[in-house]
């Protein structure tokens, strides 16, 4: 039924685990995925979607797509991300990395953000000095408008 809807690849995972959106931070040209997940299922995970995919984490915890909001523009990260975790978001997702919070300090930027490469929405409690930082780390901001 999806597929009928979606110009796109679906893929039907074949594991127990089900919040993937808090597992994988993915743009066009890359994905870091849950350290936890298996080979079988990372593999599985490039191949639906059609870029590299790459074991990692964030802040040392395993959930980066809780953990990050990625896009083609840009990443913005849980505050406390490591230097060696930053290169490789940057290496796999082929883009600046930058760090913040939203909704008034919540570190877990992926509950609390959503965007694109054009534009980003952010919780009611995100303040202005957040909105400044998430929309200079994902490069929505434009100056010509």
């Amino acid at each position: 039924a999806i597929k009928a809807l979606f110009d796109g690849n679906v893929g039907v995972m074949e594991t127990k685990k089900t919040a993937y959106g808090n597992m994988v931070l993915v743009n066009d040209r890359g994905a870091v995925v849950d350290r936890r997940l298996r080979g079988a299922v990372v593999r599985q995970l490039s191949d639906v979607l059609g870029v590299e995919a790459v074991q990692g984490e964030i802040a040392g915890l395993p959930y980066v797509g809780s953990l990050a909001v990625a896009t083609n523009r840009g990443v913005l990260a849980h505050p406390l991300l490591k230097e060696e975790e930053r290169w490789l978001l940057q290496d796999v997702l082929k883009v600046q990395v930058e760090v913040g919070t939203v909704n008034c300090g919540i570190p877990y930027v992926g509950t609390g953000l959503v965007a694109n490469s054009n534009a980003a929405v952010a919780g009611s409690m995100t303040t202005g000095p957040e909105m400044f930082i998430i929309g200079n780390a994902l490069d929505v901001v434009r100056d010509d408008v």
